[in-house]
């Protein structure tokens, strides 16, 4: 079996990439990168599309398509931006109040619900900071929407469409299954810490450019370090070192690895990737605590643009199904790709999940007769191309990001991101703060490879053995009722506790 030795690993993404960077920027030059696909940039991912005037093909971006949250003057810069203004993205500025509205009688306007839940965020936010600073229990998005006075109910579907515009479209969950506490801290990191624009990326080279530039640094043209193409199918770990296996018969043993594979991918294990000896509970529960969301974004381009050029977005209110192609999005306005004749529409979770099970032609006329719908006077023809990426069954991503369920602590969440001896972890979804955004993976990727950095600083100094100092973990987390509470008076029948627990015994 070929071996390869190295010290640290990590793999093509953003948190990867980053991580390498650090490596090298410690002058530690010796270690590996395996990616999976043939080209750096993980869930930072691109397509060609469609056909300009000339005959060749558009970029459209599959994946992470914005720098979202910039900067402002004197203040902290998401170092996403930085590395978008030093690589040159061709972007622009989202202009969401550049919004028209639609349900099935065509056009309606109805965004006075968008300012009316915007009004509610206020309160959600306030109540959001009140629960953590006085360390009470969570609620979801749901709850604190209610609680602030906004309750759509579930046939005010014009209510629903705004909902969906202002939460699912970020998070890919619905107000329900998002936790209030998490949720709005990583918005608030993101757009209070940074600034509350989003740039849209349409570069064509591709968004990831920036990652592939990064790399670019360190890393030289046919660099044996880095191994594209590459399926990694089990990872052996221990306190001293680590050693991946490979589906095409390789391995690389390691002083350390830094895995950072997406959350799908390590829900969806031993099936994608086993590891050896097998995670312990802790670990395991964590990673089962959170969520993978999918994101899809349906591409159609037309001989002609057919909806209003000077607007960027077009909101639709399914009458029957909340979330059913409920966003639109012109390329056709300047800024972007005008006279590209291209729209997408985005769906998440369920309705992503719902249309991957369709084929491409029964998706491409669901998205064709709701535009038929909101245009009832004009004639909307078929589309000349079509593009919906699959995010939900792709075996290297299994979904698009990750999001904060209800009732799950940052103890929860420290578990997942804690190292497994010589094993790390990194990506968007180990960022307590900005779970979700690229600058999360960013992040991550530098932290971890600082600890990394430190571990073998250590050990070449004599200090700390063989292995490396462990983060903290909570192998049990902890309720927020004392057992005692559990009785009558709380409205716990009495002597039911006992049976439960004998219950428990005899089954361990």
């Amino acid at each position: 079996m070929p071996t390869r030795a190295g010290r640290p690993r990590s793999g093509g993404s953003t948190a990867g990439v980053i991580a390498a960077r650090t490596l090298t920027n410690n002058s530690i030059h010796d270690f590996i990168i395996v990616e999976y696909n043939g080209h750096l940039g993980g869930r930072v991912a691109h397509s060609t599309f469609g056909k300009k005037p000339d005959g060749t093909p558009y970029t459209v971006e599959l994946g992470a398509n914005w720098v979202q949250g910039l900067g402002s003057p004197g203040g902290p810069e998401n170092p996403i931006w930085t590395l978008a203004k030093e690589f040159q993205l061709a972007n622009t500025y989202s202009n969401y109040s550049s919004i028209l509205s639609y349900d099935a009688t065509g056009y309606v306007d109805y965004t006075e619900f968008i300012n009316e839940i915007e009004d509610a965020w206020g309160t959600l936010e306030q109540d959001a900071g009140y629960i953590l600073s006085e360390n009470l229990q969570d609620r979801s998005i749901r709850s604190g929407f209610s609680v602030a006075g906004w309750r759509p109910g579930v046939q005010q579907m014009r209510k629903q469409a705004a909902e969906w515009w202002e939460w699912d479209w970020e998070y890919a969950y619905p107000p329900e299954e998002t936790s209030q506490v998490f949720g709005i801290v990583n918005y608030n990191a993101t757009f209070y810490h940074f600034s509350d624009a989003n740039n849209y990326v349409f570069d064509q080279r591709g968004f990831n450019t920036f990652i592939k530039g990064e790399a670019s640094k360190f890393l030289s043209d046919n660099d044996p370090r880095l191994l594209l193409n590459t399926v990694v199918r089990n990872i052996t770990y221990s306190d001293t070192g680590v050693t991946i296996h490979n589906t095409d018969g390789t391995c690389i043993s390691a002083a350390h690895s830094v895995c950072t594979f997406s959350l799908g991918v390590l829900q969806h294990a031993p099936a994608s990737v086993s590891f050896h000896p097998p995670l312990p509970a802790w670990k395991v529960a964590a990673i089962d605590s959170f969520q993978m969301g999918t994101y899809t974004k349906n591409f159609l381009q037309f001989n002609h643009t057919f909806w209003p050029t000077d607007t960027e977005f077009f909101l639709y209110a399914d009458p029957i199904e909340r979330g059913y192609y409920p966003v639109f999005q012109s390329l056709s306005t300047p800024g972007f790709l005008p006279e590209s004749n291209i729209i997408f529409a985005t769906v998440v979770q369920r309705q992503s999940q719902r249309a991957e099970r369709m084929s491409d032609e029964e998706v491409r006329g669901e998205v064709v007769a709701v535009l038929r719908t909101m245009f009832p006077h004009v004639v909307v023809p078929e589309p000349t191309a079509f593009l919906m990426p699959r995010w939900s069954s792709e075996p290297w991503a299994y979904g698009s990001y990750s999001n904060w369920p209800p009732g799950t602590s940052l103890e929860g969440h420290q578990n997942l991101r804690a190292n497994v001896g010589a094993l790390w972890f990194a990506g968007e979804a180990t960022s307590a703060e900005d779970f979700g955004f690229l600058q999360g993976a960013y992040f991550e990727g530098r932290a971890v490879a600082e600890r990394v950095v430190a571990c073998l600083r250590a050990k070449a100094m004599g200090v700390g053995g063989s292995g490396c100092p462990r983060e903290e973990r909570y192998e049990v987390l902890r309720g927020v009722t004392p057992v005692g509470q559990y009785d009558e008076a709380n409205g716990w029948m009495v002597g039911f506790l006992d049976e439960l627990c004998g219950m428990v015994m005899l089954m361990s």
